[in-house]
């Protein structure tokens, strides 16, 4: 059976060199039918356009900061059947792809959503979770690695826009994005429009992505806030389309609240003063007043897309190397591997030092992944702090352990 065709989305601004990485990542994917769509600013598509990858892309340029219409214009040209979205300071696994879109293969699904790691490269920053009308989000207990197809009552599947896949006929009947939403909640806001219309909605937890949480006009690289305008915006928006009026009000406070304790944990740990967590909780007032006044009707449906499917070449099939050593060996490893992923495979490099370190996973700019730590230090947080482990076996497990969504040697 020919595989779906899949058109990934990329909207990146002010970030060209997470672009770029974002986009070596893409070429390491091991999918046989994708596209990729890349709506950038000026910088973001001159770097795109002096990179390796420019003829095998449809870039848009567009420059508003207006994340949901960004989206929407991609959709313009996106030709999959699938339409998958990823940030620009993201870089997928290998099998992202054809895992997340796995589900699709059941013509009642509508979307699906994959697990997000953090800056370690280790530690999940995102799983399973629910959302109500009220903006209240819980944590899905879904064991094993799926897929899953939660039925949920009283709330709707949460999608994280970083990692997320929808089907594009389905999409296009729901108007696409709602571009009131500038930033923040635009695929919550869609994640309640499927949960209205009953639409099947599936959760992979081997679709995995790595978010960086680059820095930007909105937040620091230490991602505390620089601006919560359109966070007020957006909630206030949300709130009026899918919250029952009696309960809005309420809804607000607490959802202020949280805004308010995530400042105070940023004020404690150093990077805002009390003037500044003043001045952010105004400008989230602010916004919340501005998202009274935008729309909240239908969306009309998209168009068909305007280009032909355009394939990127993508590695699929690409076979796995594992280079593994000492710290004293990392110039000679990274060269290897540096060479062999020009070269099409793709490769996992593992260094760890005579330490209790713990451990972080890192895609790097030469197109592989290195993960480094200590020998009888941690990867996964929650195991045992230090373990006597012997070169051999350590190895094995940290290979066994990417192998699900790295794919196997």
């Amino acid at each position: 059976m020919a595989a779906m065709p899949v058109s990934v989305v990329i909207v990146s601004r002010g970030r060209p060199a997470a672009l770029s990485l974002c986009l070596t990542g893409i070429a390491h994917l091991d999918h046989p039918a994708y596209e990729v769509v890349v709506v950038a600013c000026p910088a973001g598509a001159a770097a795109l356009g002096a990179g390796p990858h420019a003829a095998h892309i449809k870039l848009l340029e567009f420059d508003a900061p207006n994340i949901a219409a960004a989206r929407n214009l991609a959709l313009t040209q996106a030709a999959g059947e699938v339409v998958a979205f990823i940030d620009d300071d993201a870089v997928p696994e290998p099998t992202w792809l054809a895992r997340l879109c796995a589900p699709f293969a059941d013509p009642e699904v509508a979307a699906a959503g994959g697990y997000v790691r953090g800056r370690n490269g280790i530690d999940h920053q995102w799983r399973a979770r629910s959302i109500t009308a009220t903006g209240c989000d819980r944590p899905l207990d879904l064991p094993g690695d799926g897929p899953h197809f939660p039925h949920l009552s009283d709330a709707a599947v949460k999608l994280q826009g970083t990692n997320m896949a929808h089907r594009r006929d389905v999409l296009a009947r729901m108007g696409g994005f709602d571009p009131g939403f500038r930033f923040y909640m635009d695929d919550t806001d869609l994640d309640l429009r499927h949960a209205r219309a009953g639409h099947r909605v599936a959760v992979v937890p081997l679709a995995e992505v790595h978010h960086g949480y680059a820095e930007s006009a909105r937040r620091g690289p230490d991602r505390s806030p620089r601006d919560l305008t359109e966070i007020g915006a957006s909630l206030a928006l949300f709130l009026r389309k899918h919250c029952p009026e009696p309960q809005r009000a309420a809804a607000w406070a607490r959802l202020r609240e949280a805004q308010r304790r995530r400042l105070l944990d940023h004020m404690i740990r150093g990077p805002l003063g009390p003037d500044d967590v003043m001045g952010l909780l105004r400008g989230l007032d602010r916004g919340h007043a501005a998202g009274l006044l935008r729309p909240a009707g239908p969306l009309p449906p998209l168009a068909a897309p305007a280009a032909a499917f355009l394939p990127f070449p993508g590695r699929p099939g690409a076979p796995r190397r594992i280079l593994s050593g000492r710290v004293w060996s990392r110039r000679r490893m990274r060269r290897q591997a540096a060479e062999f992923a020009a070269s099409g495979e793709i490769v996992s490099v593992f260094r760890f030092s005579h330490t209790a370190l713990y451990h972080h996973v890192t895609f790097r700019p030469e197109g592989y992944w290195e993960q480094i730590g200590g020998l009888w230090g941690r990867s996964l947080r929650g195991d045992v702090p230090l373990q006597p482990w012997l070169f051999a076996a350590r190895l094995r497990a940290e290979v066994n352990r990417v192998a699900k969504f790295r794919g196997s040697t």
